[in-house]
């Protein structure tokens, strides 16, 4: 075989490759259509949005959101478990078709993956006990705050609080959380409703709300490239939301009506 015509076989089976991998991005509504399941990353230890209840089943207003998506879709619903560290690479790497986990959108994360419209509130902020004195970022100076490893909270408090500020990184939301409570942190970035739960079950700690990092409302994170998919469900979302079921679930898990959310382009 000549040296031409090698070089000729190899960029075309290049070409056939990209092409191949680049209509399966695009089939992505079609294959989980055909096969009949959707497989969708959710968390499991991060009340209420997605935690094992006593009945060891999965719930939470992730898991709901969930159900709603395999019902519409007229598909099997197939959970698979995430933390925040691992969610966007199980997605990058095909492991699930979408992630429901508390995602928020920023800028790093819209550069590797494609986001629906929102479907639920959230917001991050740092807690500490009542006796501790945070009116300012500032006060953060020389203090150690328990955090989620490949969570928001973490760049987020970065931008905002002092160089001096010292984070503890945990592998998710439940050891943080049990690191706070073990008094190995001053203070714990998270979100509202882990604060909550944390402050539910350890009454002790007299922990307050001190300083809101930033609002993040919950997205739908999908793979770059699938539009016919992420318009199927942003079309669910904006049905739910119509016809109330939105408010419902935010009311259910979270105390409150979602109210306004944002809209993807």
């Amino acid at each position: 075989m000549t040296l031409n015509r090698r070089f000729f076989l190899a960029g075309t089976a290049a070409l056939v490759t990209f092409a191949g991998a680049a209509a399966q991005a695009q089939d992505a509504l079609e294959n989980v259509m055909s096969s009949g399941v959707i497989r969708i990353a959710v968390p499991t230890d991060y009340p209420p949005y997605g935690f094992v209840g006593l009945n060891l089943e999965s719930q939470g207003l992730d898991i709901d959101m969930a159900s709603l998506i395999a019902e519409k879709l007229g598909v099997e619903l197939k959970m698979v478990p995430v933390t925040s560290a691992n969610r966007i690479p199980y997605l990058q790497t095909g492991q699930v078709d979408l992630v429901i986990s508390t995602l928020g959108k920023n800028a790093e994360r819209m550069e590797v993956i494609d986001f629906t419209h929102a479907y639920a509130p959230f917001f991050q902020a740092v807690y500490g006990p009542k006796s501790m004195a945070i009116e300012t970022f500032d006060d953060l100076d020389g203090k150690t705050i328990a955090v989620a490893k490949g969570a928001m909270e973490e760049p987020e408090l970065a931008k905002l609080g002092p160089d001096g500020m010292i984070f503890k990184r945990y592998e998710d939301q439940a050891s943080a959380t049990a690191a706070f409570v073990a008094g190995q942190t001053d203070v714990i970035a998270t979100s509202t409703s882990n604060a909550a739960l944390m402050a539910k079950k350890n009454p002790h700690l007299d922990a307050e709300l001190k300083k809101i990092i930033k609002e993040s409302p919950c997205f739908v994170g999908i793979a770059k490239e699938q539009d016919a998919l992420r318009g199927k469900v942003n079309e669910i979302i904006l049905a739910a939301k119509a016809d109330g079921t939105i408010d419902a679930m935010s009311q259910k898990w979270l105390g409150k009506a979602a109210g306004d959310l944002p809209l993807t382009e």
